[in-house]
């Protein structure tokens, strides 16, 4: 389990860089009236660097892709019931993707700042969930189907 969680951490760091940059040309395709933005204003800003602030963007994604990777095990634990990976593996994620949100900017710094940020959070975790759960129940039903 130990080489599992540190082969998927650093295969995750590449991943969260890699989603990261994806992200960034879909804001930019999205918001950016033809423009690239490689990070959110506010956090070049802060880092008074264009590079220092993609610096940091790349380093953080790869921690989040990281931690995505490392975690990914917690499903894997079978004596544990869904409703315990899943808490387990929503506290994790949230612990981390929080701070780094902040760090990186990508929520305003206030109260409703972070209370929204986390809503879409928890909606668009909710969603990739429910998306999983109900193909993992199709594909198990298949295979139970073939037993039969």
């Amino acid at each position: 389990m130990k080489k599992q969680v540190l082969l998927r951490s650093l295969l995750g760091i590449p991943m969260g860089i890699a989603v990261g940059y994806i992200i960034t040309i879909i804001i930019s395709v999205g918001w950016g009236g033809g423009h690239y933005y490689p990070c959110v204003p506010a956090l070049v800003n802060r880092m008074n660097s264009e590079i220092c602030a993609v610096i940091l963007q790349a380093v953080l994604c790869g921690l989040l892709g990281s931690v995505f990777g490392a975690s990914s095990v917690i499903w894997e634990i079978e004596n544990w019931s869904i409703v315990k990976q899943t808490g387990i593996y929503f506290l994790i994620i949230a612990l981390v993707l929080m701070p780094i949100a902040y760090l990186a900017n990508w929520m305003k710094h206030s109260f409703f700042g972070f209370m929204t940020y986390f809503g879409f959070f928890v909606l668009i975790f909710i969603l990739i969930w429910l998306i999983q759960y109900l193909f993992l129940r199709k594909t198990i039903n298949k295979i139970n189907g073939r037993i039969k």
